[in-house]
């Protein structure tokens, strides 16, 4: 039992696995609204518009947060709109805006040189880093996502499954894009500390299509992703402190071992029906 609570001893620590546990429970709420759209792209993509964001507000000396979040926000937006409004199909809008953004950033380092150590928490996160006012923030994020879903949820899941039918409807997807680009940027933001750039697709990702697997019920794979992302975003943390490796790193690669178990028992389960068809035939 020792071995199991001496990590505590340290705030870094407890701070960590606070923020873990509510960023993995939330990027795994978000990412299945992801997978499901075949946005798994954006994910990636926003991450990295999000670093210029960064970038920017540190130059500026606004408050990393609020500049990178509104930087965030606009460039969904802007990805959102240029699909909505030209023949530019979501993967060229997606990679236009996001690495126009992520060069910004990358040339303002390359200007200032003198704080390039601090955006190498930013590409590839750093546990360190976390305060306890990060710790409130990524707990008040997550709630207020928690609360948005709970409120929009048929909403969502119409513009989700069929956004066209949606507005047949009288569902105003366009609003609804726009709250979700809010959400989405809002849960990038707060997981670069414990993620990295780097590695927040993945967070959203894996746990989603883990559970995708697993169950074909949209409610289940909801609450089954977010219960995946807390319970690797805890192990992960675990893992990082006792092997003295990354945390955003070991989380993903917690996860990616989870989503390797569940494939290979949704693939016995194909076999084991197929056997069975076969017998009954």
């Amino acid at each position: 039992m020792n071995i199991f609570f001496e990590p505590f001893q340290f705030e870094f620590f407890r701070n960590g696995t606070i923020t873990a546990l509510m960023v993995g429970a939330l990027c795994g709420l978000v990412g299945v609204y992801i997978v499901l759209r075949g946005m798994s792209y954006i994910g990636h993509g926003l991450s990295h518009a999000i670093f210029g964001g960064a970038v920017v507000s540190f130059v500026m000396a606004w408050n990393f947060y609020v500049g990178a979040g509104i930087w965030g926000f606009l460039a969904a937006v802007l990805i959102n709109q240029t699909v909505r409004r030209t023949r530019i199909s979501a993967d060229a809008a997606i990679g236009v805006v996001t690495t126009a953004s992520f060069a910004i950033g990358v040339a303002l380092i390359s200007r200032y040189r003198h704080f390039t150590r601090s955006f190498d928490a930013a590409l590839f996160g750093n546990i360190l880093g976390v305060t306890a006012q990060d710790v409130w923030i990524v707990v008040s994020v997550t709630l207020a996502v928690i609360v948005i879903i709970f409120f929009m949820y048929k909403q969502l899941l119409f513009t989700t499954f069929d956004s066209e039918v949606a507005q047949v409807y009288g569902v105003k997807t366009e609003w609804v894009d726009t709250l979700f680009s809010l959400v989405l940027a809002a849960s990038l933001i707060v997981s670069m500390q414990i993620l990295g750039v780097t590695l927040i697709a993945a967070a959203l990702v894996i746990p989603a299509i883990t559970a995708r697997l697993l169950t074909d019920s949209f409610n289940h794979m909801a609450i089954l992703s977010t219960f995946i992302g807390a319970l690797t975003g805890i192990a992960g943390m675990y893992l990082s402190y006792y092997i003295d490796v990354a945390s955003g790193a070991t989380i993903v690669l917690v996860q990616a071992i989870i989503f390797i178990v569940a494939l290979m028992i949704s693939l016995a389960q194909k076999r084991a029906e197929q056997r069975l068809a076969h017998t009954h035939v």
